[in-house]
């Protein structure tokens, strides 16, 4: 798999951008991101994460005339048949379209406790990754971590649902711990290293 000397990050998400760079990074890429090219976002009309990320990753290279790498990911909950899933920005849309994900938390939180308590806790972050090229080529690698959901929401890192998600075998939510820590064992974490791998040993 050919490595892109420069890359679009595809997302308007400053949260995700950043933590984007960082992972990759490493690989010596030069990023820039869709809101800095004026790229616009596209309707995530996927009925998966990898179908999002492919039609988001598509349209930035094919606007931008570089490869393009986009990232689909979201909260799942056991007690909500895998919601909000896909729709986990837009559980945190309000009337604007301005995204509020306090709000979004609440609303997770409120539904998986009317479900009761046999229906648990149990949750896991999910994420594709895609990255397209101009020329039409694409390739897509996924990631995943398990946890428990909890309530009410603790830390101020990461971004979206992380204060109301501990990962298997953590007692700090994703907004307590480190990012450095939350870089080697995340979805999105997970995800990466399999596009690295395709990219191959930049040393």
């Amino acid at each position: 798999m050919r490595r892109p000397a420069k890359l679009v990050i595809a997302t308007h998400n400053a949260g995700k951008l950043r933590e984007i760079g960082e992972l990759l990074a490493p690989l010596g890429v030069e990023c820039v991101g869709a809101a800095e090219l004026d790229l616009p976002e596209p309707e995530e009309t996927g009925v998966t994460f990898v179908d999002n990320a492919e039609l988001k990753a598509r349209q930035a290279a094919d606007l931008s005339g570089l490869p393009a790498l986009a990232d689909d990911s979201g909260l799942a909950a056991d007690a909500l048949h895998g919601n909000p899933g896909i729709f986990s920005a837009r559980w945190a849309e309000d009337e604007d379209g301005k995204r509020d994900f306090r709000r979004a938390m609440e609303r997770v939180w409120r539904e998986v406790e009317a479900a009761g308590p046999e229906a648990g806790r149990d949750a896991h972050f999910a994420c594709a990754l895609s990255l397209a090229w101009p020329d039409g080529g694409i390739e897509s690698f996924e990631g995943r971590i398990d946890g428990t959901l909890v309530w009410p929401p603790r830390g101020e890192r990461g971004f979206g649902y992380d204060p109301i998600f501990v990962a298997t075998g953590m007692d700090r939510t994703f907004g307590e711990i480190d990012p450095a820590e939350k870089h080697r064992i995340s979805h999105r974490a997970d995800a990466f290293r399999k596009l690295v791998a395709a990219l191959g040993d930049p040393h």
